[in-house]
């Protein structure tokens, strides 16, 4: 995995949040995600940026993933729930980021990019935009209850299902018809209609903002269950290591699960 490095830039009342690992199409490194936790509370706590907008470089993805390289050293379920514990800090931040907040998505949006997608408030994609979490075709392991919840309150349950348990990767026209996508644009179009869509957030009450989204949040997450014990069981399996062995080598096929 190449380093990569999440890129901030402030202009004004606008915050830009660009994810730059193009060698790795975006893919999220563990020190990127704790630098996007990093850039979260600081955009937070700075009370004069009214919208943020978040980005791939390269225009070939948002983000591919997460490097599982750590996931080869990986031999109790513990090991587990202590990375998606991790994950789930790195989000909060993200969700408790009080101004409103645009994903811009070109190409693929998956795994931990479907993540993030799914917490901003709006999403403006091109046309051959991708999203979705084949995670139960490729390493075996599992979400966390935070990110189930987030993915499924953004893009309906079905929809995470077929996501999750089918492995399939939705289409940009689709995900505008359910209203998850706000638009669908060519990428000509592209920079025009994010300007306009961060031109009207950042026009209205900052204080209206704030408190809907905070009711929005702890709604959405207000009664989580433990699922401690099910992220162990996934992460201490034979299938799991099993999984990440044949992703790692590039085997490029499903592996052959035993559910042990």
């Amino acid at each position: 995995m190449s380093e990569g490095r999440v890129v901030f830039e402030r202009r004004g009342a606008q915050a830009h949040v660009r994810f730059d690992n193009p060698a790795a199409h975006n893919a999220l490194t563990g020190r990127m995600w704790l630098d996007l936790r990093d850039i979260a509370h600081d955009i937070a706590a700075d009370r004069a940026i009214r919208i943020v907008t978040f980005r791939g470089t390269g225009g070939k993805a948002f983000i591919s993933g997460t490097d599982i390289a750590k996931f080869a050293d990986f031999v109790r379920g513990e090991q587990g729930v202590d990375y998606e514990r991790g994950i789930d800090e790195c989000m909060a931040a993200v969700d408790r980021i009080p101004c409103a907040t645009v994903a811009i998505v070109e190409g693929w949006a998956v795994g931990g990019g479907l993540n993030i997608a799914s917490a901003c408030d709006f999403r403006i994609a091109t046309p051959d935009a991708k999203f979705g979490s084949p995670i139960g075709r490729t390493i075996g392991n599992c979400l966390s209850a935070a990110s189930v919840a987030r993915i499924g309150g953004a893009v309906g349950v079905q929809r995470a299902k077929r996501m999750l348990l089918l492995g399939e990767l939705l289409g940009a026209d689709e995900l505008r018809a359910s209203g998850f996508l706000l638009k669908v644009i060519e990428r000509e179009e592209l920079d025009g209609a994010v300007a306009m869509l961060c031109d009207r957030a950042a026009e209205n009450a900052p204080l209206t903002t704030r408190a809907t989204k905070e009711t929005m949040r702890r709604m959405g997450m207000a009664v989580l269950p433990e699922v401690d014990d099910l992220i162990a069981e996934v992460y201490g399996s034979a299938d799991f290591r099993r999984g990440v062995a044949d992703f790692l080598a590039k085997t490029k096929r499903v592996p052959d699960w035993t559910g042990s």
